[in-house]
């Protein structure tokens, strides 16, 4: 076990996802909730933005969090004031065709700005965005360029999320033996990978992970937070201490002030995570929830559900009856009932809701008289 450095950009890059806008009152709340989820450092916006979002800015800060703060900007000196963290490209295809510029300007940059922000006494990050499609020697030159000039980590932009775990972990590798900078992963899921490829670079030696509440993003957003910190618990053994049981109730907060549905199947945080139907899982569960459930619902803030439908057995309504109606079924009539049933959830195309079971349940008693 290692500390690593969760740096939650929900409000910075989360928002930027198309079609969402959160209020200031909705960020300042999301702040307070990262907070109080154990976030190590807040990603607050874009102050050079001005308006709205510098005063959302200046009133997270104001707001006494443990988390740090920080700002994103240019690698532009106007930008940079009050701010923890820049970005420039890296990539070759991101210098010619949306900077116009060489690899010598960017670097010209990227020193110049560093510089600047170090004589004021900041804390850097520099972002390499597009670092995943970069040439690897001059990503070693940037880096290493930008520790000399006073940087303390690196950003390493997956920025169109194009790389695999195998590829993430020898990149980050190579990168931390030849330039002993902390790096950052922000990886990005347009393969569906952000996760896979942020733990990917921890077990590289990447020292801080970037993540969204619900993988909120640009395009297919990035990697999750619930996931990544759930992942690093219990895969790679890293607990950092999270207020893991509050994640439902932020997921569903973030969800509704991006209005951005939370799909029922969302890993870590979906109602569908501890909802069993199928006979064969929903009979292990009920003898051992392990046999199942890779955590428990508690840990996350969710519920276990018995779901009654097509696919469900006799174990489970017997199951489903005894603790929740406290009624004990026989089995010829648990059969006769799950025959019933799975006819009625045919016809619906869907489980079936309590009540329908107590009506199929006190129809099948009438017939029995």
């Amino acid at each position: 076990m290692r500390h690593l450095t969760i740096v939650d950009t929900t409000l910075r890059d989360g928002e930027q996802t198309a079609g969402v806008v959160f209020s200031n009152q909705e960020k300042l709340r999301i702040a307070r909730l990262l907070d109080e989820l154990g976030v190590h450092q807040i990603e607050a916006g874009v102050a050079v933005m001005g308006g709205d979002e510098k005063q959302a800015i200046s009133d997270i800060v104001k707001l006494g969090l443990k988390a740090s703060i920080m700002g994103w900007n240019r690698a532009v000196i106007s930008d940079i004031e009050a701010s923890l963290a820049f970005s420039i490209s890296t990539s070759d295809i991101h210098i010619e065709h949306k900077l116009m510029t060489t690899r010598e300007d960017v670097l010209e940059r990227m020193v110049k700005a560093t510089t600047f922000a170090k004589r004021e006494g900041m804390y850097i990050s520099v972002n390499a965005e597009d670092a995943s499609r970069s040439d690897m020697d001059f990503l070693v030159q940037f880096a290493n360029e930008a520790k000399k000039a006073g940087a303390n980590r690196l950003r390493y932009c997956d920025t169109v999320g194009i790389l695999d775990p195998f590829k993430t972990y020898d990149n980050i590798k190579t990168l931390i033996e030849k330039t002993g900078l902390d790096v950052e992963m922000h990886t990005h899921d347009d393969f569906g990978m952000a996760t896979a490829n942020a733990l990917a670079g921890v077990k590289a030696g990447a020292s801080h992970v970037g993540v969204t509440v619900n993988g909120l993003g640009e395009r297919a957003g990035n990697a999750a937070l619930e996931e990544v910190v759930m992942a690093l618990k219990y895969l790679l053994d890293t607990d950092l201490s999270f207020a893991t049981a509050r994640f439902v109730e932020v997921s569903e907060y973030v969800a509704r002030a991006s209005g951005r549905m939370l799909p029922p199947w969302k890993s870590i945080v979906g109602s569908n995570m501890f909802a069993h139907e199928s006979g064969i899982h929903a009979d292990g569960a009920l003898k051992n929830p392990l046999t199942y459930e890779a955590f428990r619902p508690e840990d996350v803030g969710l519920e276990r559900q018995i779901v009654i439908g097509k696919h469900s057995g006799t174990a489970s309504i017997k199951a489903k009856f005894l603790l929740e109606y406290g009624k004990e079924m026989k089995d010829e009539d648990a059969a006769e009932m799950l025959s019933r049933v799975r006819a009625l959830a045919v016809d619906m195309k869907r489980s079936l809701f309590d009540k329908e079971l107590v009506y199929i349940y006190e129809d099948m008693l009438k017939q029995h008289k």
